[in-house]
């Protein structure tokens, strides 16, 4: 039995809600921001299933893998009416409208192995395709071709993608090579790289630190919760890394040599206790053991879409746990010297190792967990 409890010691949390109709292991999950309760959720056996959570039943399931797993779902941005679904080696859209005879509308083979994640740019028509190869395909969804190829990033397997939200033309990909890289994917030009590997800093745990899945906010909430990258990785640390602050680094590590004839002189300041705020805000964060975090690999990452969107974060991990983040809290720890322990909101110990999670805007019955068997839990959260 799943046992929910707080780290707070509030009530333990209700049994959760159970999504039947797989006929093999859940591989990932999704839920509409603008349809509160619809679910999709997809598997090994290459269905994906979707649920109204205010109904009791599934409302329908559909055939797309081909005998191959899904891998990845995502809605296309402005139109949750169309999916992309990925399965071996190919990408596939479909029309919901369209339930009745399920004709795929869009196909695409551009990736040589297989996918294990796509994702859809939030303001323009490109689609990624991270694959086992270490490659990942930009594909334009409008022209219906490929865009670039982003290559040597990864010299092992590429996890996982995200576009940017707030940049044109910026993508941030993740490895089994425990690299995280940041792409100009106009370029196909790799603008830096963190390998997570090279810290020295001790791991937490025999695993080595692969990234095994990222999240960025929406852009609805950045300017809440800020230019991050959430980052789940083997040795059971939850990174979140200030991406702006990254890229400022490359651009202040360019400009060190300046142009023969220019001269520029700075004045130097005494800090003062709101610059203190800032660089303290701009700092990476690692959620981990020693704050009640994960003792296994993290295997997927959300933020919270409930209540105060971006509020929390919350990670799946191998050691048969879920745990709820409170991290905005981690800044207001660091400045009053404070502990760390009260930033893990709460956790969840299951059955089985997590695969995917994901939540939706109601509620309650607002976090989704695919774990490795065939049946999908639901809780309530907040």
């Amino acid at each position: 039995m799943e046992s929910p409890n707080s780290s707070n010691g509030a009530a333990a949390m209700t049994e959760p809600r159970r999504l039947r109709g797989h006929n093999a292991a859940a591989t990932c999950c999704m839920a509409s921001r603008v349809r509160p309760g619809l679910v999709a959720t997809a598997a090994e056996d290459g269905s994906v299933c979707w649920y109204d959570l205010r109904c009791k039943d599934m409302l329908f399931t559909l055939d797309v893998g081909n005998g191959n797993p899904v891998s990845s779902l995502c809605f296309k941005p402005g139109n949750e009416d169309m999916i992309y679904v990925s399965a071996g080696n190919g990408v596939k859209c479909f029309d919901l409208h369209m339930t009745t005879s399920w004709k795929q509308l869009e196909s695409y083979n551009y990736n040589k192995d297989e996918i294990n994640q796509i994702a859809c740019h939030p303001k323009s028509s490109f689609l990624a395709a991270a694959d086992d190869a270490g490659d990942v395909k930009i594909l334009d969804v409008h022209q219906r071709c490929l865009y670039k190829t982003l290559r040597a990033g990864h010299k092992s397997i590429c996890s996982s993608v995200q576009f940017l939200p707030w940049r044109s033309w910026e993508v941030v990909t993740g490895g089994l090579d425990s690299k995280l890289v940041l792409w100009d994917f106009s370029k196909a030009r790799q603008i830096k790289t963190m390998d997570f590997g090279s810290e020295g800093d001790g791991a937490q745990c025999y695993n080595p630190a692969f990234v095994h899945a990222l999240v960025v906010p929406d852009i609805d909430i950045v300017d809440k919760v800020g230019k991050i990258c959430v980052v789940a990785r083997g040795d059971g640390a939850v990174n979140i890394i200030n991406i702006e602050s990254e890229l400022a680094d490359v651009k202040s590590k360019s400009s060190i040599n300046p142009k023969q004839g220019s001269k520029s002189i700075k004045k130097s300041h005494p800090p003062t206790a709101d610059s203190q705020s800032s660089d303290q805000n701009n700092k990476n964060v690692s959620l981990d053991y020693s704050m009640g975090g994960h003792v296994a690999a993290v295997s997927s990452v959300t933020f919270s879409m409930f209540g105060e969107k971006g509020k929390f974060i919350i990670s799946g991990g191998n050691d048969k746990s879920v745990k709820v983040w409170d991290w905005s809290r981690y800044y207001e720890a660091s400045q009053n010297s404070s502990s760390y322990e009260h930033l893990l909101r709460s956790n969840i110990s299951l059955r089985k190792k997590v695969n995917w999670l994901c939540t939706t805007p109601s509620d309650s019955e607002n976090l989704v967990v695919c774990d490795t068997s065939k049946v999908v839990k639901v809780y309530t959260v907040g």
